[in-house]
């Protein structure tokens, strides 16, 4: 992974002979890792999405299945695996994040925090500076995710107000308005979770690709469920934003995140900006407001 390490050499060259030529048998120039590594993770319900960064650079990025099953250490050895494939050794890391919306897998991965990586992470929570002022009628009920996607949203994307949409296992529709606060937002069953439930409740229908179909008129029925499902939540994305706007201004800026984010926005001009990253770019920051000077 490049950036992560530093070629450490002498000076100029010298010339052949004399007093000052190189000794032939003098040892090869010794790799230095100069770079800290963050190592930021986003416990969802569906997926495990791990980043690791340097700086504000986004170098690597991971995402396996959440499973509240397994033990530290098959997290810890699938992370460490992961990293090194990227060329970053455990020794490397040297701070890290966490947001969790999976209670009890938040001492899983403070576990595997300690015992791989050697580092404390900081886990966003009550307590945590975050800059963002939540009006909300229970500030808590907030998961750690929309907290962390809104700072991100304000920070890359502002001045606010602005609308983030996260599509992935729910379908979130988070709202800032003009003064920078969160005022509260919308959630619906994500596409997957929609597909899913379509699929087990209905006999004759099974499981199809979720892809942008032909034409929004299917000629058969997988093409049928396609359109009904992305179309359908492309229908719902607009519809909600537009419901958004007309509370937060017509200029609201709309940002979406999420696994299923560029299929959605490929198909509607309502969203401005897509970011998959932007939860791991939200821990970043919240890391920074509250360990930066440690």
């Amino acid at each position: 992974m490049s950036g992560l390490s530093s070629l450490s050499t002498s000076g100029g060259k010298k010339p052949p002979g004399g007093p000052d030529s190189p000794d032939i048998m003098a040892p090869a120039p010794t790799l230095e890792v100069t770079a800290k590594v963050l190592l930021a993770m986003d416990v969802g319900n569906t997926n495990v999405t791990v980043g690791a960064f340097e700086d504000s650079t986004l170098r690597a990025t991971w995402r396996f299945s959440t499973d509240v099953g397994k033990l530290a250490d098959e997290y810890g050895v699938l992370m460490s695996s992961l990293l090194h494939h990227e060329g970053i050794a455990e020794g490397d890391v040297t701070e890290a994040v966490m947001g969790s919306v999976v209670p009890d897998l938040d001492p899983v991965f403070e576990a595997v925090c300690r015992r791989y990586f050697n580092v404390q992470p900081l886990v966003v929570g009550t307590g945590v500076r975050t800059g963002l002022r939540i009006v909300y009628d229970s500030p808590r009920d907030v998961g750690v995710d929309r907290v962390a996607d809104a700072v991100a949203a304000m920070h890359m994307y502002g001045p606010p107000p602005m609308i983030v949409v996260d599509l992935g296992t729910g379908t979130v529709f988070d709202a800032i308005n003009g003064e920078g606060d969160y005022v509260g937002g919308a959630i619906a069953p994500g596409l997957g979770i929609a597909a899913e439930a379509l699929f087990q409740r209905a006999a004759k229908l099974h499981r199809v690709e979720l892809v942008r179909p032909k034409s929004a008129v299917g000629r058969n029925t997988v093409a049928a469920i396609q359109s009904g499902l992305v179309y359908g939540y492309v229908g719902m994305v607009e519809g909600i934003v537009a419901r958004f706007k007309e509370e937060l201004g017509a200029q609201t800026k709309v940002i979406a995140t999420g696994g299923w984010a560029n299929l959605i926005a490929q198909e509607t001009d309502m969203i401005d900006e897509v970011n998959v990253d932007l939860t791991l770019h939200g821990l970043r920051l919240i890391f920074e407001m509250n360990c930066a000077n440690d």
